[in-house]
């Protein structure tokens, strides 16, 4: 890094302000080391973000929290957090036969996908025995099985197979034939086994304020320094000490760093020497989550619903979410970002449609994280055999490079519990070989 001058000198820099950069930052600040936080974005909150649009506080990212995650609800609990639930759908819609569109009762629609979901993952609790082992059991065999390979093996009659599809893309967001069964599996795993409690983890509790509310009530308790629209783009092992370099010309001296970029992103920095080959590896290929999620404001009071298409589809789920007196605002998920263009209201109007035509679309938006820098990605899904390959490697620090993110945890990964449990994790490590 010769033409530059090292302007700061601390313990440990931490790369990126979301859950994971934040919760380690604070508890390496809180243990005694001099933390500073560098973060390429103008805001904390990684790949979580609540932004004011559609005349709503919207939640761009990551969403859904519930108790029955530990580090979440711990944090939450910290910071006198509460939660709010999502209000429950009172119609709902689905795909028939030919793709004919059904509507009826959300306990029709539970007639229709109940038994099939319970099969995708019937053998849950051989394959992983233990949530926060999800590398242990008869996953080191079912791991080179897709989501897909699974459905296929079923043999579930059009219109159960199209319901059923519809419900993992929401929870994959990918195409399923791109995905591990480790990624259904590990998460009904950490729901003891109950696929009915996974799904109101990931799509009903919301946190009172959002979760740029929660992200910055942690970043309010980290000791250290948080430096936002600061771009890391390299960093140097060397003599002992570790050059962070900035793309604003700055370079920290540290003792440590943590990366908490996502598996997708982390090849955005050079890293002066060849990265571990796990990460190497997943870097190049890739995890499977490569979807969309799209906020749409519809004209007038819509009932509240929640419709499933399939994953042929654009969108593959849509629901009510935000009521007004004369419009309503909609969530939905989509397996491919390049399926559908979020800025032609005509595309999203054609996708909607197929779960209902009685719906006018005035407004869209949405952040595209699969073209975002930073993230690459949405939430982490993995590809199949990429679980139990790579996850203890993931988890190693490089020297004096450790790394924290939701990707590499072991009970919530692709979650926010997950990034918490991460920087945890990474501090508690570092805070017991770095000297005060």
């Amino acid at each position: 890094m010769e033409g530059h001058m090292t302007t700061h000198d601390v313990d440990v820099v931490v790369i990126g302000a979301g859950f994971a950069g934040l919760v380690a930052a604070r508890e390496l600040g809180r243990g005694g080391l001099d933390v500073l936080v560098l973060d390429a974005r103008d805001r904390v909150g990684g790949r979580t973000w609540t932004d004011h649009r559609l005349g709503h506080q919207l939640e761009l990212g990551g969403t859904w929290v519930h108790w029955v995650q530990p580090h979440t609800w711990a944090e939450l609990t910290r910071y006198g957090l509460g939660i709010e639930r999502t209000p429950a759908a009172e119609e709902a819609y689905w795909l028939g036969a030919d793709e004919v569109r059904r509507h009826g009762t959300v306990e029709d629609l539970m007639t229709v996908i109940d038994a099939a979901q319970q099969r995708i993952v019937d053998d849950v609790r051989a394959a992983i025995p233990r949530g926060v082992e999800p590398t242990v059991g008869a996953i080191q065999q079912l791991d080179a099985l897709s989501i897909q390979d699974r459905f296929d093996a079923l043999d579930l009659p059009a219109e159960e197979r199209n319901a059923n599809e519809a419900v993992w893309v929401g929870h994959v967001n990918a195409p399923l034939d791109r995905v591990g069964l480790s990624s259904a599996l590990r998460w009904v795993a950490a729901t003891g086994g109950h696929w009915q409690l996974m799904h109101e983890v990931s799509s009903t509790y919301r946190v009172v304020g959002g979760m740029s509310g929660f992200a910055a009530a942690i970043a309010a308790d980290v000791p250290g320094e948080i430096r936002l629209s600061t771009a890391v783009t390299r960093v140097e092992q060397a003599d002992g000490v570790l050059l962070v370099g900035c793309a604003d010309g700055t370079v920290v001296r540290a003792r440590r760093v943590v990366s908490t970029l996502p598996v997708n992103a982390i090849g955005g920095i050079d890293w002066s020497a060849e990265l571990p080959a796990a990460w190497r590896r997943a870097n190049k290929e890739k995890v499977a989550s490569q979807g969309v999620k799209v906020w749409i404001k519809v004209r007038g009071r819509v009932p509240r619903f929640v419709g499933y298409t399939s994953q042929r589809h654009p969108l593959s789920v849509l629901k009510s979410e935000l009521v007004d007196d004369d419009s309503t605002v909609l969530v939905a998920f989509g397996p491919d970002h390049t399926a559908l263009d979020t800025t032609d209201l005509a595309q999203v109007q054609a996708a909607v449609d197929a779960f209902r035509d009685d719906l006018e679309v005035l407004e869209v938006t949405a952040h595209d994280w699969m073209a975002d820098p930073w993230a690459a990605t949405t939430w982490m899904t993995h590809r199949p055999g990429q679980l139990t390959r790579d996850l203890a490697e993931l988890q190693e620090p490089w020297g004096q490079v450790h790394f924290a993110t939701s990707d590499n945890a072991s009970l919530w990964g692709g979650f926010v519990d997950g990034a918490i449990e991460s920087g945890l994790r990474e501090a508690r490590l570092i805070l017991a070989e770095v000297p005060r």
